[in-house]
């Protein structure tokens, strides 16, 4: 009997198999889909009452979102509901500045009464306030709830830069900070002319090994961007070369040891040859100096007479 029936069930398989082979057999990863929308308009498949309502919600928010981003709103709006939410700024600790002011920071950042520290972008203020001439580096951090951290480093100046008739503040690296206002500065060595400003690096290391003669300039002045012409306080001349200026300022040591010739009544000290050192006299040392000879030929000559 067992062997009938499986015969049979044999024969009807392949009885349903011969009369459908002509139709036509969805594939496998379609089926389950195809099953599930029958069976939904059918009315087999149960749908919860609330369904409709949450699907519109999260339509009329999709949709609102993304006319927001059109109309450029998103920050907006984020700020009004964090702001409403308690996440209001109102504590800013700003450290580090000593020539950009707090007024300046605030500005370039943006900040007013109803920024939200949510809607804060650390980085995009970090790179506005990179903007600012003084500031090299900044650091901002979001301190929930209400506050933010602003670190400052800014540049320093080492030297005043005078090109025609601009000045202008110049770091260790020549690099321009801003323009010079007011005498806060006014101490600092100035560098003149064309080529000044990215030589002054340079000079300012050899002056690093005489700190006596680097503490008496007051002004630098570059001369056809190949040599520096040194200003002292007192008003004389130091004329380097364009080559081997170590040497040549130890040579000047040298002569001047014992000496104090840069305190004497001359107007140029001028170290361009390498072999020796001349001095050029102002003019009223230089008619003392002449009378000076004038009278000596004149007591020599009486001299002479007298024998």
């Amino acid at each position: 009997m067992t062997g009938n029936k499986g015969r049979a069930a044999g024969a009807n398989g392949t009885g349903r198999r011969h009369a459908f082979a002509g139709a036509f057999v969805l594939p496998r990863f379609l089926r389950r889909q195809v099953r599930f929308y029958s069976a939904l308009a059918t009315g087999r498949v149960d749908i919860h009452p609330h369904v409709g309502s949450v699907a519109a919600l999260a339509f009329l928010a999709a949709t609102g979102f993304y006319g927001m981003q059109l109309g450029g709103h998103t920050e907006a709006v984020t700020q009004a509901l964090t702001t409403s939410a308690g996440f209001a700024l109102e504590d800013v600790q700003i450290s580090g500045n000593a020539e950009t002011s707090d007024i300046d920071i605030l500005g370039q950042l943006g900040l007013d009464g109803s920024t939200s520290v949510v809607a804060i972008d650390a980085h995009l203020a970090r790179t506005r306030l990179m903007q600012l001439p003084w500031v090299t580096d900044a650091q901002v951090q979001k301190i929930y709830p209400r506050g933010l951290s602003v670190k400052i480093t800014e540049r320093q100046p080492v030297g005043i830069w005078q090109h025609g008739d601009r000045l202008a503040l110049i770091d260790a690296r020549g690099d321009v900070i801003a323009p010079l206002t007011g005498a806060r500065h006014a101490d600092l060595p100035l560098y003149v002319g064309i080529g000044a400003d990215h030589h002054a690096d340079e000079l300012e290391a050899r002056l690093l090994m005489h700190p006596n003669l680097r503490a008496r300039v007051k002004a630098a002045i570059r001369i056809a961007d190949r040599r520096w012409d040194l200003r002292l306080d007192n008003g004389v001349t130091l004329s380097l070369p364009e080559q081997d200026v170590d040497a040549a300022l130890r040579r000047l040591a040298e002569f001047d040891a014992g000496r104090d010739v840069l305190s004497r009544d001359i107007t140029v000290v001028d170290l361009r040859l390498p072999d020796r050192v001349t001095l050029r006299l102002s003019e009223a040392s230089f008619e003392r100096r002449k009378k000076a000879l004038a009278a000596r030929a004149k007591a020599i000559k009486a001299a002479e007479k007298n024998t």
